[in-house]
């Protein structure tokens, strides 16, 4: 019997995990700043975005989003997929996520279009899952400018 409740343990860790990464993105792109905060530990963790900045707390990430994306004319799209996780003990976990980012600055045009992994690192306290370490690596970047307003056929 115990084997069968560590497998459903791991299923449930494993969904959670997924579901964390997904209410992290969904938050991002609704610009929930009190949503994204929640999805990381508290203290000491590891946020590396390359060219946008690393951080070792998720106060100092959260005060570069808001000035980044928390922009009325700033339209963010994110999808992660393809996940790999691995359940390192009872409390922590590892995964590897594809990415895709869609950004369109409203007034100007602009859009951007980026590809990459997130590296993430998870810690289970007090029941529930958290991000300590998330790096996003780039392999793929577009920029262009909107087209304007679809057309109707």
């Amino acid at each position: 019997m115990d084997d069968i409740l560590q497998r459903l343990q791991r299923l449930e860790d494993l969904e959670a995990i997924r579901a964390l990464k997904h209410h992290y993105l969904n938050a991002c792109d609704r610009k929930d700043v009190q949503v994204i905060t929640d999805c990381f530990a508290e203290g000491e963790i590891w946020i590396d975005f390359g060219p946008i900045g690393t951080f070792r707390d998720r106060e100092a990430f959260i005060q570069v989003y808001r000035e980044m994306a928390c922009q009325p004319q700033v339209i963010d799209l994110h999808h992660a997929a393809n996940p790999e996780i691995t359940l390192e003990s009872d409390n922590t976990a590892s995964a590897c996520w594809a990415i895709y980012y869609f950004n369109l600055d409203a007034d100007s045009g602009l859009t951007r279009q980026l590809g990459g992994t997130y590296q993430d690192r998870y810690r289970k306290s007090e029941g529930r899952w958290q991000i300590v370490e998330t790096v996003c690596r780039l392999h793929s970047v577009v920029t262009g400018r909107s087209l304007g307003e679809p057309h109707e056929q």
